[in-house]
């Protein structure tokens, strides 16, 4: 529609008079009924400080907007902490709030007729949800991320949320002192802001530059930093803009500029989360894209960013090294992108990058020349085999051999693996099986960043392997495979799975495999029984009746 046609229909549409009079009531004058409404999703919250720090740059947005000849309509996102909940019941709804928040930025959008949104958002979840909700809308759009949290400090190390969580591990086996184990867990997360290394937020924001639908250098920016108030305030204008243009999401979030974005992913070393966000922001806004695209990307595409959990460097250093358009820079220049993928700006992906070095300063080593890669080929393996016939996701930077085969180790819950861990009863060379924990058995999918952590925390990380049907936390690394389809709830092989039996994970191959004769999984299959719904009522429950598969994205829409 052209410019202001969408807010026009309500504010000077067939009853005029009643709608105009609602807008009176908050402050309108007769010359703003020919202005732009534009919506701020607010993802501001005291919950975590993820989303603490964000109401700073609302109202730098509102202020922004105004100035720009729009009318901002600010409207409210939930979200959940991961990190808070990791290891409650509370986990399980994570994943659910991906599709609240989804929802809530398209019936606010769609309800109100908004003529723009700008998204504004901080834990995991606020930006898949966002974006979700961004293209199913597809009114222009740009999104915001509030920023990353600058790092912990203790002993002269730098720490993040991860720190905490694997110091557990370390503390429970005597390998940390009462002592460091208290200074870890108090000085871990020091400001506002997401968890600082290349974990999920940080993934997800990093990729939405690439996409094409956050303006660059906005990903690494620090929360409590100047420049991410200026950056909003930027944002909000180029939003007006594109409003004007009516350049809207699906222009810009295509097939090409999905791959751009898996690309960036990839070089970066960033989560297995952002396999199941981009299979369901590509099902909303109806773009073909599979997991074997996700393996085809990964084939051709090497890490060249030293980033943690399985690096050394956070998301405030990957800034002063460059940032993300430098890293950009490098894939567009060595072939790996579409430069022709438009851009909110309205300026193409590399008419954004023109003038940047093609080469990384020489007085960092945060991010490496492409010829100096830290892995030849991507971080985020697909595995098939007789345990997922439908697919998995294996995280495979940080190892000396992405390989294992070794006894099965079953628990049908997080706490009893955690127990079974910090009690030493998990060994080397074995595989530790967490089932009934995908979309429709956990419900929702909870991340397994305590069990992974207390095996990192125990010196286990390369002697011990994980599959679930669940997810990982971004700051998961190890001998780790997720999102194991189909998931065990609804009969898949890994319920099948007997204390004992040999797995093999193996990620040269790409195959996850249970290591028993066809016959014998046969007769399991035909013994099996689909438990209970772990919830009959409330979100859970309407998740877990929705919920597509994991290598479908999981979503409910």
């Amino acid at each position: 529609m052209p410019f202001n046609e969408r807010s026009k229909h309500i504010t000077q549409g067939v009853a005029r008079s009643p709608n105009r009079a609602m807008y009176y009531a908050m402050g309108y004058k007769e010359e703003d009924f020919d202005k732009p409404m534009i919506g701020i999703a607010n993802g501001h919250s005291t919950i975590t400080p993820c989303n603490a720090g964000l109401q700073p740059l609302a109202d730098a947005a509102v202020v922004a907007i105004k100035a720009a000849g729009g009318n901002p309509q600010t409207f409210g996102t939930p979200t959940i902490s991961d990190g808070m909940s990791m290891g409650t019941e509370g986990m399980k709804y994570s994943l659910v709030s991906r599709e609240v928040i989804a929802d809530c930025v398209e019936v606010s959008v769609q309800g109100q007729w908004m003529d723009g949104v700008l998204v504004l958002g901080g834990c995991d979840k606020n930006m898949p949800g966002g974006m979700i909700g961004i293209v199913r809308a597809n009114a222009p759009a740009i999104y915001v991320y509030g920023g990353t949290i600058k790092p912990g400090k203790w002993k002269g190390q730098d720490l993040s949320i991860v720190s905490a969580f694997e110091a557990v591990g370390s503390f429970m086996a005597g390998k940390m002192s009462k002592e460091d184990f208290d200074g870890i867990e108090r000085n871990a997360c020091p400001t506002t802001g997401s968890c600082g290394g290349m974990y999920t937020a940080n993934t997800m924001s990093s990729s939405f530059e690439a996409l094409g639908m956050a303006l660059m250098y906005s990903s690494t920016m620090a929360c409590p930093d100047q420049e991410k108030i200026d950056n909003t305030a930027e944002s909000a204008r180029v939003l007006v803009e594109a409003v004007k243009k009516n350049l809207k999401p699906r222009d810009i979030v295509t097939r090409k500029s999905i791959e751009n974005a898996i690309t960036l992913i990839m070089a970066t070393g960033g989560s297995t989360n952002a396999v199941l966000h981009y299979l369901a922001i590509a099902h909303a806004a109806e773009v073909e894209w599979t997991l074997e695209d996700f393996e085809r990307v990964r084939r051709k595409v090497p890490v060249i960013c030293d980033l943690k959990p399985s690096g050394k460097y956070m998301a405030v250093d990957l800034h002063q090294a460059g940032g993300i358009p430098q890293v950009l820079k490098l894939l567009l220049d060595a072939g790996l992108l579409h430069g022709e993928c438009i851009t909110i700006t309205g300026r193409t992906l590399a008419e954004e990058l023109a003038g940047l070095p093609s080469e990384p300063r020489a007085d960092q080593d945060v991010i490496m020349p492409i010829s100096k890669a830290l892995y030849r080929e991507g971080h985020l393996a697909i595995l098939k085999g007789n345990l997922a016939v439908d697919g998995a996701v294996a995280k495979i930077s940080g190892l000396k051999s992405p390989v294992i085969s070794g006894p099965a180790r079953v628990f049908d819950d997080e706490t009893s693996a955690m127990d079974a861990i910090l009690s030493d009863k998990i060994r080397p060379g074995d595989v530790v099986v967490l089932r009934y924990l995908g979309p429709k058995g956990g419900p929702g999918m909870p991340e397994m960043l305590a069990p992974t952590s207390a095996i990192i925390g125990r010196g286990l990380g390369e002697s011990v392997g994980l599959i679930t049907d669940g997810r990982f936390s971004g700051g998961t690394w190890g001998m780790v495979v997720g999102h194991v389809t189909p998931e065990a709830f609804v009969g898949g092989t890994i319920a099948l799975i007997e204390e004992g039996d040999t797995i093999t994970i193996d990620a040269h191959k790409l195959l996850l495999q249970l290591e028993v004769d066809e016959a014998e999984i046969a007769r399991r299959r035909a013994a099996w029984k689909q438990p209970e719904p772990r919830y009959t009522r409330g979100v859970l429950a309407k998740f877990s009746a929705l919920a597509l598969p994991a290598n479908q994205g999981a979503v409910t829409g």
